[in-house]
């Protein structure tokens, strides 16, 4: 029986599930959440009938953190080719129907049509409608857009501001920074971050350049910044750039994020990016993996000519994060890592998110025996699937 002071009169939810891995994998198949949180694990969990309380059965799925997806263009990315290049905004449907239950909004290339407060905006929007959102103050320029016009009081000031991103470097899209303007702005992060009590983390979007990974290595060799205030992504873009990466990896015990992309051309797919990296011995507590959904895929030709675009979707990152389970790259505890664990881990979300566990956020994705989301609930509340409600 739960005890009665377990938490305070109001609406609950009972999650009877076949089985929770928080990643790993627990002897429990109830979750009871109240409040936004967890505040109970166990099986067959006894409920005082004067509770107010709701009762999903589940028996058939499984429950696992809800994902985390790091780097989405929710308010869309495009226009290299132009104002009728724009991507489209995400819906909050979008998100959830993927497991996904927290994301981190990022503008790209146009830091022009789309400001840092039009990206607030939709942040906040996707708050309002059930998703945990967060974002990163600027762009790909430097020095980056902000709300504020400082990094620091962006930071401080703005509790969806959780870090810097995506600049771009070894790009010929990006502002071709000099190393003591990277030095700078990823000092302004860690030092308006530490005053806000955030991790702060600045998410570098790397090119297909000659430079590759050098600003990043020559930022932690030169300075006292530590590996954990930078995430470098796409670092799949090409075989040389991510093992590159793996050398960065391993030299700094790193953090790198893989780019779930849906046509990776002369790169390599968010499946085999991962394998290849997990090859050279990178621990798999330090790959993450995101979609870069509703950011474009645009393509040049060798002098930098607008040739075409698509447009990025989520549905890639679950479909290569379901093939490295079920192919036995990784068993089904470190691969939830890649898109929730880690990831929390990474933004400094991590005492709140990317576990099933009491105290937690109730962020919870129910999924079958073949790994497909079918609900997923956020901060308690169902945003997605099917009613099973009694």
């Amino acid at each position: 029986m739960i005890p009665r002071n377990a938490c305070n009169p109001g609406l609950m939810t009972l999650l009877r599930v076949g089985g929770i891995f928080s990643p790993e994998h627990l002897e429990a198949t109830d979750i009871l959440m109240a409040g936004g949180k967890i505040i109970a694990l166990g099986n067959d969990l006894g409920i005082p009938e004067d509770w107010p309380i709701q009762v999903v059965e589940a028996r058939d799925l499984i429950a696992v953190p809800a994902f985390i997806d790091q780097h989405v263009h929710v308010t869309g990315g495009g226009g290299e080719g132009g104002c009728g290049t724009r991507c489209p905004e995400i819906t909050a449907r979008e998100i959830a129907a993927m497991g996904i239950g927290t994301v981190v909004g990022v503008l790209g290339t146009d830091g022009i049509s789309r400001s840092p407060a039009d990206l607030l905006a939709k942040v906040r929007g996707l708050n309002a409608q059930g998703i945990s959102a967060f974002m990163y103050t600027g762009a790909y320029r430097v020095p980056p857009p902000t709300l504020t016009g400082d990094i620091q009081r962006d930071l401080a000031w703005i509790p969806e501001v959780i870090g810097l991103g995506e600049i771009a470097i070894s790009d010929h899209r990006s502002s071709q920074p000099r190393q003591d303007e990277i030095e700078r702005i990823v000092s302004d992060t860690r030092i308006g971050a530490m005053l806000a009590g955030k991790r702060g983390i600045c998410h570098f979007h790397i090119g297909d350049g000659k430079r590759g990974l050098e600003p990043l290595r020559r930022l932690l060799s030169e300075t006292e910044i530590p590996a954990d205030q930078v995430i470098p992504t796409h670092v799949n873009r090409h075989p040389a750039l991510l093992e590159e990466a793996a050398d960065y990896a391993l030299a700094f015990n790193a953090s790198v994020d893989v780019t779930a992309f849906e046509d990776a051309g002369d790169g390599l797919s968010g499946f085999d990016a991962v394998f290849r990296l997990l090859e050279r011995g990178v621990a798999p507590q330090r790959i993450t993996m995101s979609s870069d959904c509703n950011g474009s895929l645009p393509e040049f030709d060798a002098n930098g000519t607008y040739l075409g675009m698509k447009v990025a979707k989520n549905t890639t990152l679950i479909a290569d994060w379901q093939r490295l389970v079920r192919e036995g790259v990784l068993p089904l505890e470190s691969a939830l890592g890649l898109i929730s664990t880690n990831v929390a881990r990474v933004l400094g979300l991590h005492t709140s998110k990317g576990r099933l566990a009491v105290g937690f956020e109730a962020d919870v994705t129910l999924l079958d025996h073949e790994l497909q989301p079918q609900q997923t609930f956020v901060a308690g509340k169902c945003i997605y699937g099917v009613s099973r409600t009694e």
